[in-house]
């Protein structure tokens, strides 16, 4: 990298690419255990009952590590991008 140009930082970016991959690795562990994720997931957001989401490979403490508005606001990005 040269030092003549400025690197950009998007935090936001980081954010988002943090988010999903925490919200694959809670699909897949529901997955794993048998349950729909789709619907626990659901289930999660709706309520904020993390009893939704199963401890198994500490699904239900990484989905708490993000704020449940940021989990609702990628998913509606990727549901606008898939439609457009």
């Amino acid at each position: 990298m040269s030092q003549d140009n400025t690197s950009l930082f998007d935090l936001k970016e980081i954010d988002t690419e943090l988010t999903r991959k925490i919200l694959g690795e809670v699909y897949s562990s529901l997955e794993e255990r048998g349950y729909n994720p789709s619907n626990q997931i659901v289930g999660y957001l709706i309520s904020g009952d993390p009893g939704y989401i199963s401890s198994y490979q500490d699904a239900r403490s990484k989905i708490q590590e993000i704020d449940r508005a940021k989990i609702i606001e990628i998913l509606l990005d990727e549901f606008r991008k898939n439609t457009k």
